[in-house]
Formats: structure tokens, C-alpha cells, sequence
């Protein structure tokens, strides 16, 4: 990456232009765009000929890892779920290529185990193995009353963003190299959770669990596969102004007074999937702009 920058003033900061978005929403009609370091990240060989499953790769948090592992030598195989985002799920292809990888997109929805063995199957037909798992994908949406809240939609958001995980860890994990690297996103709701994303906040809350669970699971059984998480606070991505009314001001609660940007993100992953990160398993890493989470 290039030199750092001045963390309060160095990316946009809030307010924001008004620009709701249909969900899942989409980078193009994203203003400002968001920095998935498509001009700034300098990659060093850290992940030479691995294979990556990154759902949720076509937009955001997803988008930057892709580029960032490419960089360092990764194959990716790039999950996302409706047809509104081939374009986006195109230009995130076009950057894996650019860095001299391979690059498979799969669209379709990750609450269907099948597709999620299907998505494993694919990585390991192409690449002959899955090196890491990056666990990305995630559904939210705004309630001021939980009366307003739905089973459908209560249960979309648990088998979204938790249930996918377990269906893909599933089936990857006797892919899974000794050395190999799961990791989950899970967020700053796990720790302060908002009340008006009350599913979302819980879902981040059983990750948190689960991704503990499991690297306690895999150090038990022999299998040398680390599992941790990430959590970022508030970042900017098409998810935003399409699930949350008030985005214009989207970021001004953390310390540094703005929302992360996906390359801020991006390189925990990228360290978390490395030999420097050997001895990290169960762990999970805030970049949350200086909101506390202990």
C-alpha cells in the first residue's frame, strides 16, 4: 500500500449525498466510491499459488481481499448472489486477471447447501485444493421495533450469514491443506451491537461463537487448519446505502470520525491467511475506527 495516511483525513468523511440504493446494492451508484486498493495495494508474494474461496467477492469488503490476494499470488474463486451484481462481480474478475491470476465467478445463494458444495467443488476441480476460506457474505437490514421483524426475515439473515458458513466450512474442510486458513467476518455488533439491526447484530454475535468453537474443533483434531475472524465497524459499500436510511452520516460515530474503507480492511485477511499469522487461531481482529470492543 502506499504511504499511510492520516487516519481522520485521509479517506471521505460523512456527511454523505443521499443515494439509497434497491439492496444489495451495487459500486457504481456508490458516492464517494469506495477504495478497494485497486491503485494503492502493492502485493509482496505472500500467498503464491494458493486457492481462495472469498463469498460475497464481487462488491466491498469481499472485493478488496480479492484484489489483495491476487496480489500476492492467490487463485480466486469470487461467490456473490444476484444477477444486479454481475458487473460488479465482472470488474472484481478483471482485477484478479490483472495481477497475473486465476479468477471463477459463481453467483447464486449461499443459504442453499448445494450451492455451497458447489462452490467448494468448483474451487478444488480448478485449483485442486482450498487453501483459504474467507466466510464474507452478509445480509442486513434496518427495524426501528422488533414487531416489525419478520421469521422469514429473522431466518434469511441467520442462514445468510450464519448458516452459509457452516454449510461451506462443511464441505471445505477435507480440502483444506495443514496450514490452510479459514476466516470469517464478523462485525463491530458483536461487541456494541445497534439495535436497529437487531438480526444482523445477533448473527455477528453466534460468528463470534462459532469461528471460536471451530478453531478450538480443528486444534483438537489434528487437522493444522486456523480459524479467525475480522470485525470491521462501519464500512463503506453498496451494502450501506441500500439497508440503512440514514447512511448520509454513515461512519460519524467512531473516534476517527469516518467509515473504514475496504482496503483498510482487506490486509488483516491477507495477514490472517499468511505463516506470519501461525500462532492466531480463535482470534478475532477489530478495525473498527477506534470503537472500543473489550
Amino acid at each position: 500500500m502506499e504511504n499511510q495516511k492520516n487516519p481522520t483525513t485521509g479517506y471521505p468523511t460523512p456527511p454523505f449525498k443521499k443515494q439509497d440504493q434497491e439492496v444489495p446494492g451495487i459500486e457504481g451508484a456508490l458516492e464517494p466510491k469506495a477504495d478497494h486498493g485497486e491503485d494503492s495495494y502493492k502485493g509482496n508474494n505472500l500467498l503464491t499459488d494458493k486457492a481462495v474461496i472469498i463469498t460475497g467477492g464481487d462488491s466491498g469488503i469481499g472485493k478488496a481481499i480479492a484484489i489483495t490476494m491476487a496480489r500476492e499470488g492467490a487463485d480466486i474463486v469470487i461467490s456473490y448472489k444476484d444477477e444486479i451484481e454481475d458487473e460488479d462481480a465482472q470488474d472484481t474478475l478483471r482485477w484478479v486477471e490483472k495481477a497475473g491470476r486465476k479468477g471463477v465467478l459463481i453467483r447464486g445463494d449461499i443459504r442453499n447447501e448445494e450451492h455451497c458444495q458447489h462452490i467448494v467443488q468448483t474451487c478444488v476441480k480448478q485449483f485442486g485444493k482450498v487453501d483459504i476460506l474467507v466466510n464474507n457474505a452478509a445480509y442486513q437490514m434496518t427495524y426501528k421495533h422488533v414487531e416489525d421483524i419478520s421469521a422469514e426475515e429473522w431466518n434469511k439473515t441467520f442462514e445468510t450469514n450464519m448458516s452459509a458458513m457452516f454449510y461451506l466450512v462443511k464441505h471445505a474442510k477435507s480440502h483444506i491443506p495443514p496450514g490452510g486458513s479459514i476466516i470469517n467476518t464478523t462485525s463491530v455488533n458483536a461487541y456494541d451491537p445497534n439495535p436497529t439491526l437487531l438480526p444482523y447484530a445477533a448473527s455477528k454475535g453466534a460468528i463470534q461463537n462459532f469461528t471460536a468453537s471451530l478453531a478450538q474443533l480443528f486444534l483438537e483434531d489434528g487437522s493444522g487448519i486456523r480459524v479467525n475472524a475480522v470485525a470491521p465497524g462501519p464500512v463503506w459499500t453498496p451494502l450501506i446505502p441500500s439497508t440503512i436510511p440514514d447512511h448520509e452520516k454513515f461512519g460519524a460515530n467512531t473516534p476517527i470520525g469516518r467509515p473504514g474503507q475496504p482496503i483498510e480492511i482487506a490486509p488483516i485477511y491477507v495477514f490472517l491467511a499468511t505463516p506470519a499469522a501461525s500462532y492466531i487461531s480463535g482470534a478475532t481482529i477489530p478495525a473498527t475506527g477506534g470503537r472500543v470492543t473489550i
